[in-house]
């Protein structure tokens, strides 16, 4: 009697360990898929001030056409496909945020105009909000990734065909130090 009571607490422990596993992989799964929501949320506000900067630098840069079709183009890509085309996106239009940027410095009108500034503070703090997003969103995927790979859990994992999440990269670009010349 006290084998089968000895038997059925090892049954009860290895049955309440495979809820819990199974419960913190689906908790996972969903702040990841929250994290990539509030990446989009960010992507999507970046989205709709681009337009805005576009045109307010259209007046004052004529000649810079190629940069600003290069952010337009990036923009619509932005809105479309995996995480991965996303993120090669986003890097695209980050890219050539900084190029806009960098050419408003040789415009003293541009760089002066209120609605300029305005949207440049904006899209800073966009900026800032995505990159926090990004932090967040790779944080949950090392937790899932750490948990599909960590015995006994990747059995529960693996036995109800949970999978590793990409982690959101950065372009080679982002990577390469900025020089700073005063």
């Amino acid at each position: 009697m006290a084998l089968l009571w000895i038997l059925l607490i090892i049954v009860a422990v290895f049955v309440l360990y495979f809820i819990l596993a199974y419960n913190r992989l689906v908790s996972y799964k969903h702040r990841i898929n929250n994290a990539w929501s509030q990446i989009d949320v960010q992507l999507k506000r970046r989205y709709d001030l681009i337009p805005n900067l576009i045109n307010t630098v259209k007046g004052y840069v004529k000649h810079e056409k190629e940069t600003l079709k290069e952010l337009t183009d990036a923009r619509t890509r932005l809105m479309g496909g995996s995480l991965a085309d996303k993120a090669k996106a986003s890097n695209q239009v980050t890219d050539a945020l900084k190029t806009i940027f960098a050419v408003a410095e040789n415009y003293p009108n541009l760089k002066a105009s209120d609605n300029f500034k305005m949207l440049q503070e904006e899209l800073s703090g966009t900026e800032s909000k995505i990159a926090y997003a990004r932090q967040f969103y790779n944080d949950n995927v090392l937790s899932l990734n750490q948990s599909l790979e960590s015995f006994p859990t990747n059995i529960v994992g693996n036995f109800f065909g949970f999978k590793p999440r990409e982690y959101f990269k950065v372009s080679e670009a982002e990577t390469k130090h900025i020089k700073v010349d005063f």
